[in-house]
Formats: structure tokens, sequence, C-alpha cells
């Protein structure tokens, strides 16, 4: 018998769409900008820095943090927390184009960890198009929401 028995189950939030109808635009002062903070020049080949995979997937899909959070049952003021991103690029980013957000809500998974005591795994997945529809970059995001109801 598992230790997670005596538990109700992660909520039900697998297929949860995350599709977003805001464009996002990487225009070339923030780029600069953002380049800049990092201790970098912008490129002279009109490519974006490739964190902009994360900010513009993050600001243009169809739910806020805490948006994500509620579809998981869980209050954002607990803290969620980032345990991994990973992306893989189909074309650059690059400034001055506009891009939409689809994705979803891939897992939802309850875990007990020594340190958080429970905790949902949660996974999804963003994609982000130019606006006719190409897709530029997937990536999956992995958050650990630590249960505070369920501690000892």
């Amino acid at each position: 018998m598992s230790d997670l028995d005596d538990l109700p189950p992660a909520p039900d939030a697998a297929g949860t769409s995350l599709d977003g109808d805001k464009v996002f635009t990487i225009t070339a002062e923030e780029n600069a900008a953002l380049c800049r903070s990092t201790g970098v020049e912008p490129a002279t080949d009109g490519s974006a820095h490739p964190i902009y995979y994360y900010i513009a997937t993050q600001v243009a899909m169809g739910k806020t943090v805490a948006g994500v959070c509620e579809a998981c049952e869980f209050d954002v003021e607990d803290g969620p927390m980032m345990g991994s991103s990973g992306v893989r690029f189909d074309a650059p980013l690059k400034v001055g184009e506009s891009y939409k957000v689809t994705g979803e809500i891939l897992s939802l998974v309850r875990k007990r960890s020594r340190k958080l005591g429970v905790m949902d795994v949660l996974t999804y997945r963003l994609r982000l198009h130019l606006l006719d529809g190409t897709q530029v970059l997937e990536t999956d995001n992995v958050w650990v929401l630590p249960r505070k109801e369920f501690a000892a």
C-alpha cells in the first residue's frame, strides 16, 4: 500500500487548454535592453535573445500563473516552484515578429517528498507560432506545487 493511498488524488487538470488570444511581439528596444542586462549585445541578424522562448510563452498563454494554479486547484499564494523548462526551437525568434501561443496541461501527479511533504508535479506544454500558424518552438515546463494542506 502506497503512502499516498490515504490522500485524495491530484485534481484532473490534464487537457486544460492554455491557448492564448494575446499576440506577443519582440520589440527591438526590449530585446536590446534584455540582451544588455545579460551582458551581451543584441544580434545584428535580427534574431532575438533565446530567453524570449520563456517570456513570450508565459506572457501570451491563455492563463496567468494564478490561472494555471487555479486549474490545478492550487492557491498561487502557497508558492508554486519552477522545476524545469526545456525547449525545442524549430526556427530562431526574431525581433519585430509577432507570435501566438497554443498549449495544454499534460499532467498533474501527486507525490511525496522528504523536504516538501505532499506535492503535485505539474507538466504543461506550450507552442509558439507565427501569426500564419507556423510553429517556431515547443517548450515543456514542470512546476512543483507544494500541498500545504496535507502537511503533517
